[in-house]
């Protein structure tokens, strides 16, 4: 079969970054079918180009990734592929049809027939199998589909040997080719590719929905696999800049220092960075040394809050004390912190953010990143605001940092919002930390997308 899997993005969206999880679908696909990947986001969001490449490779099914505030593009391109290809068949899968199946089978119906739920590396190949005569769809690993006037969901089956699957199919996604509005948004080295060691998280910050997306159990690469990887993204696709976007790299010592010693060996002059963020509790002199010498230049983490209560109620098994005093062993080894900060999370009070924003001004941070809370769907946090009655039913497509879709009692929506732009001014506005960025700054087209960020960040 011709399978077109596309990567739909949303209109608001900063990032423009390889689709590896598309890729690694990809992978167990086009052994049996003929397979490309669309990525929206690359072609400007223009309906023209998209409807031209279905038009050009005419696919008999379009499978759609689907994050959350994504859900409403989603829906708009599937109409277009209803009307350009009637007899297509379309599916949708990724974090929003995992964590809410019924709902976005219902929001995706005519169109879309087909969710997939979890991860689909082994449950695409059975459902193209189904279409093509073969199996039920009983059969299909968490398949969502339509049957006597209801809903059928399907349980989910994770990979239970991540090292055993092909390497994502770079050939079809090109990193090389994309822009420099990765994760990151900055970089060291251009081109940058995305890589994952691991799957899973352990952990229950209530905000989070990794561990319901991929589950509790961390699976794991081995160091052979990811530097095969690295090797092939360096030589074949001139990759000079690796972003490992594992949510738990250092989590399994063991194996975060067997992948930066092969790295070290390689003599590779690559840099690394880890942009979805590391956990600061699992760092120690030795992790630390390493990624260094592996030409790690900078780290995120993920620091949240700069108040206990808050930290304690986002079961973060954080403390300040422990966030200064592992921000200061990272900077004490020449690697520089970027970190993430959470405002307007249930319950908290303005004092309390304003120590969140105290905290970041305090801390020797290149960059910082001040979310407002997110009510992401099935996590318990948000669940518990339902069963509460503080929110009702959710726009999904308004999941995004700069709508503001919710803000904790006692404080306006309004107020959230000018509290996240204060602490965006405040902490890029001094002279020093500014200087810092702006030399940084790698070209026009570079500097576009920053100023494009800014825009939607500080003044939409």
């Amino acid at each position: 079969m011709k399978v077109l899997l596309v990567k739909p993005g949303i209109a608001l969206g900063d990032h423009i970054q390889p689709p590896l999880g598309i890729a690694y679908l990809a992978s167990r696909l086009r052994d049996k079918h003929e397979v490309r990947v669309l990525d929206f986001g690359k072609m400007d969001r223009r309906d023209d180009l998209f409807a031209g490449a279905l038009r050009e490779f005419n696919p008999e099914v379009v499978g759609f990734q689907c994050y959350s505030p994504e859900i409403g593009e989603v829906k708009r391109l599937s109409a277009l592929v209803r009307d350009r290809l009637p007899g297509a068949v379309i599916v949708a899968g990724g974090p929003h049809p995992t964590l809410c199946p019924e709902e976005t089978f219902r929001k995706l119906s005519p169109e879309a027939a087909y969710l997939l739920r979890g991860e689909t590396e082994e449950s695409f190949p059975l459902f193209l199998d189904l279409l093509g005569g073969k199996g039920s769809p009983e059969a299909v690993p968490g398949l969502v589909w339509a049957e006597n006037g209801g809903v059928r969901v399907n349980d989910m089956r994770p990979i239970a040997d991540i090292n055993a699957l092909p390497q994502p199919s770079w050939d079809l996604i090109n990193p090389q080719e994309y822009p420099p509005a990765q994760h990151g948004a900055f970089f060291d080295k251009f081109p940058i590719a995305p890589i994952i060691t691991t799957r899973g998280c352990p952990f229950a910050c209530g905000f989070c929905t990794a561990p319901i997306l991929s589950g509790r159990h961390m699976r794991k690469r081995s160091a052979d696999t990811v530097m095969a990887e690295i090797e092939l993204l360096y030589h074949k696709f001139g990759i000079r800049e690796i972003h490992i976007v594992d949510d738990n790299f250092t989590l399994d010592k063991a194996h975060a220092v067997s992948i930066l010693k092969r790295i070290i060996a390689s003599g590779l002059p690559i840099s690394l960075a880890f942009p979805n963020g590391v956990r600061l509790g699992t760092l120690d002199d030795e992790l630390l040394d390493l990624m260094k010498q592996a030409g790690v230049y900078l780290i995120s983490v993920g620091i949240e809050s700069g108040s206990d209560r808050t930290l304690k109620r986002m079961d973060k098994q954080l403390s300040v004390a422990l966030i200064r005093e592992k921000v200061a062993l990272i900077k004490s080894k020449g690697i520089d912190l970027a970190a993430f900060f959470i405002l307007g999370f249930p319950d908290e009070t303005v004092a309390e953010m304003r120590e969140t924003i105290k905290l970041s001004l305090e801390l020797p941070l290149l960059r910082a990143n001040f979310f407002t809370f997110l009510p992401l769907p099935m996590t318990p946090v948000t669940l518990k605001l339902i069963e509460t009655g503080e929110i009702g039913h959710m726009d999904v497509d308004g999941l995004i940092f700069q709508k503001v879709p919710y803000a904790p009692r006692g404080v306006t929506r309004e107020q959230l919002r000018n509290l996240q732009r204060e602490a965006f001014l405040r902490f890029y506005f001094r002279p020093g930390v500014m200087l810092r960025n702006l030399a940084k700054i790698r070209s026009l087209t570079h500097f576009g997308y920053l100023a494009k960020r800014f825009y939607h960040w500080i003044i939409m």
